[in-house]
């Protein structure tokens, strides 16, 4: 008997080590202004679905506001979500109005001289056909003499005329680019069959293919692959490190993911949230 209550008590014991191993491995370092306020203060422009907006009741949803939402329960601060212009977000930051701007920034070197950033997904450009023409894009150069919508002016509307140049050097057919106004009214063109599909931003593709309920779907393919960052003050090493940390656990505990499946955004999940000083730091994948 005496033995079984030993063993009991060690595997109670080894239990409540692992419980405390696992309590220990979830805590993030508050930055002072969180310590302080006992809010996470966020500037955001809750007007880009899926990343943030409000819902049919006014409520504010979407990806980066669930992931800030998160990490505030793990510093154990209200989120208050302040809602700021997007011309306006690094001058704010610059000016020391707020600590965080959570949206979808990309790096370059004219923004890193007054913020820096912490990465936390990727994106790119990909391409929306049709269910029933999805596999007739197959191969390498699976856009090589297809009909292609782009929006005027776009980044696929240059880089449609690149891939295009690539079919003909190998000898393929040249891609069929047909450009629009808007948005819709590719969308539109590829349900009337009068383009094969349409190329533009892959997280605005993929919102799409869930909201239409599958009449378009993504290929697979994204073409200029960039991380993705949320902009921090200049040398904040407090709430940069905060943020990392914390995003790092909702990495490992399966909420990150989770969050961006929920939108269709599984496809662009980095492997681990890091910072960004400096335009060398940024990684490619």
């Amino acid at each position: 008997m005496n033995a079984y209550l030993r063993m009991a008590g060690l595997a109670l014991a080894i239990s409540t080590m692992a419980w405390g191993a696992a309590s220990q491995a979830a805590e993030v370092a508050k930055s002072t202004d969180v310590k302080q306020s006992g809010t996470l203060a966020v500037a955001n422009t809750l007007d880009y679905a899926p990343f943030e907006y409000l819902d049919a009741d006014g409520k504010q949803t979407g990806i980066i506001i669930e992931l800030a939402g998160a990490v505030a329960k793990l510093v154990d601060a209200k989120l208050d979500v302040q809602r700021t212009p997007f011309p306006s977000m690094i001058p704010g930051l610059a000016a020391g109005r707020f600590k965080i701007a959570w949206e979808t920034f990309s790096a370059t070197p004219e923004r890193l001289k007054q913020v820096d950033f912490v990465m936390f997904l990727k994106a790119g450009l990909a391409v929306s056909t049709s269910p029933d023409k999805k596999a007739s894009f197959s191969g390498d150069t699976p856009l090589c003499g297809k009909r292609i919508g782009v929006s005027a002016g776009s980044a696929s509307d240059f880089l449609v005329d690149k891939l295009s140049e690539e079919c003909t050097d190998k000898g393929q057919a040249a891609i069929e680019k047909s450009v629009f106004n808007s948005s819709t009214d590719i969308v539109q063109a590829v349900l009337s069959d009068r383009v094969d599909a349409r190329m533009d931003d892959a997280t605005a593709s993929s919102y799409f293919e869930v909201t239409s309920k599958g009449q378009l779907v993504v290929l697979p393919t994204l073409y200029d692959v960039a991380p993705l960052g949320m902009a921090i003050a200049k040398d904040d090493k407090e709430t940069a490190d905060m943020m990392v940390g914390a995003l790092a656990e909702l990495f490992k505990n399966g909420t990150y993911k989770a969050i961006l499946d929920r939108y269709g955004m599984g496809a662009y999940a980095i492997k681990e949230p890091y910072f960004v000083g400096t335009m060398d730091a940024l990684r490619a994948e």
